[in-house]
């Protein structure tokens, strides 16, 4: 789905390889890899929702993935709160965008629920998870 989603955006490269990755697989595995294969061609981020940072001390080897990567944090409503070593951590930025409600969870959840989600979704996303059946 991630292909469909940015079929229209040339400057956005999805990737496969943590499909190759033996399982589990864990961030940091993900990123080591990427620089294993990219060298320093390509400056690598993670961009992920303030929720996913309140329990990120828990991430296995969280500790390099800040002392190596920038962490753009997007808002989010959630339960918790950030640890402290993160709010002005040096390497976590907090992205400045409005808070949408919307999560993959929500879609997942309310399109099994039989609730029109297609508006949330581009069109080929939404295409290709009626074709394959996805989340009834």
């Amino acid at each position: 789905m991630v292909f469909e989603a940015v079929k229209e955006y040339p400057k956005l490269k999805p990737s496969k390889i943590e499909f190759d990755l033996p399982q589990p697989n864990y961030t940091i595995d993900t990123l080591v890899r990427l620089d294993e294969q990219y060298g320093k061609a390509y400056e690598f981020s993670l961009l992920m929702g303030e929720d996913n940072l309140k329990g990120f001390h828990k991430w296995k080897n969280y500790e390099a993935i800040l002392e190596n990567y920038a962490l753009f944090i997007y808002p989010r409503i959630s339960n918790g709160t950030v640890e402290n070593e993160f709010e002005r951590h040096p390497k976590i930025h907090f992205v400045d965008a409005p808070v949408m409600e919307i999560s993959s969870t929500f879609i997942r959840k309310n399109h099994k629920a039989g609730k029109h989600v297609r508006p949330l979704l581009p069109e080929a996303v939404w295409r290709y998870m009626d074709e394959m059946n996805f989340y009834r």
